[in-house]
């Protein structure tokens, strides 16, 4: 596989960048830094109908969601999303993936709400999927306010946000949160273990690395038994059967892209519908990088259009 062109020119920026890895340094550190970078590498931050944000009840305390109402979502029954951003679980804010959100909402005529869920080590697995599910809830129980249809509630995610997607899509058809009619997984982190090739592959040089990985599970984990409880690790739930419809994107040159195909096979296995799209010469994270790579969009547009074809959940 040869390396994006575009990918290719952000790891350069970011080696004549300098900066000392985030592993090398505190949480505090690490977050600085990206707040510092995030914003010169993201795409273009489109105008939406609305943007609001509010707090919502959880079972860690308040949450708050930025909400963004796309151009052209109808006002009463629009098809809405749960979005919730990368970051290892570590690092990442409201502000970090805003450009997606936008881009969601209005490529989908649709509503995006974007939890600020509780981050570690502050606040370790399982609070922010917790969160997470709080703001889910919040969307099927405030619908009519909202002006959103439940039967065609998505969920999505990128990276650390894509694990929580896909968790969240499997706790959602086991009972345990609201149904959901679709699952879109951004590169998702699927195995805590970190065992697969494509760490050897990609481990050091491409944005991502395996060091950095690493460090932001760490920081995740209560103890080392939480890397294989499937709620972290959704690869190794015993079953996918009956999980949403999903879209996965997969970048070729990502330490994760190995387990991220491997869930969306195990997916396929078990009869979820999939759409599987490789962007074999590009980086993780690069659909936060639309500055740089116009892929982002591209890719955010494909799954907006897949999501528009969607059918409501069915009652049961």
């Amino acid at each position: 596989m040869t390396l994006d062109p575009d990918a290719l020119r952000v790891l350069e920026i970011g080696r004549a960048g300098g900066g000392e890895p985030f592993e090398n340094g505190s949480v505090a550190a690490a977050r600085a830094a990206y707040n510092a970078s995030f914003p010169t590498q993201q795409g273009e931050i489109e105008p939406v109908a609305v943007t609001s944000q509010q707090e919502v009840d959880g079972p860690n305390g308040p949450v708050t969601v930025r909400i963004h109402r796309g151009l052209g979502a109808p006002r009463i029954g629009a098809r809405a999303v749960l979005y919730l951003h990368g970051g290892g679980w570590v690092i990442g804010n409201l502000s970090s993936h805003d450009e997606i959100c936008r881009w969601l909402a209005n490529l989908a005529n649709a509503v995006v709400v974007c939890p600020d869920y509780r981050l570690a080590p502050e606040h370790k697995f399982p609070a922010g999927l917790e969160d997470c599910a709080a703001a889910l809830r919040f969307m099927v129980e405030n619908a009519g306010e909202l002006g959103i249809d439940p039967p065609c509630i998505a969920v999505a995610g990128d990276s650390a946000g894509g694990n929580l997607a896909a968790v969240l899509a499997l706790l959602a058809r086991d009972g345990l949160a609201p149904r959901l009619a679709a699952q879109i997984l951004i590169y998702p982190n699927t195995d805590a273990r970190q065992t697969e090739d494509s760490y050897r592959r990609f481990g050091d040089g491409f944005g991502l690395t395996a060091a950095t990985m690493a460090w932001f599970r760490d920081h995740y984990v209560r103890t080392p038994d939480d890397i294989t409880d499937w709620r972290v690790s959704p690869l190794l739930a015993p079953s996918l059967a009956g999980a949403a419809p999903a879209f996965v994107v997969i970048a070729g040159h990502d330490i994760l892209a190995d387990e991220g195909t491997a869930y969306a096979e195990r997916l396929r296995a078990y009869g979820v519908p999939l759409i599987l799209r490789h962007r074999p010469g590009q980086i993780h994270g690069f659909v936060s990088m639309g500055r740089h790579i116009p892929a982002a969009r591209q890719v955010v547009s494909e799954a907006a259009a897949w999501l528009k074809q969607q059918r409501p959940v069915q009652a049961d």
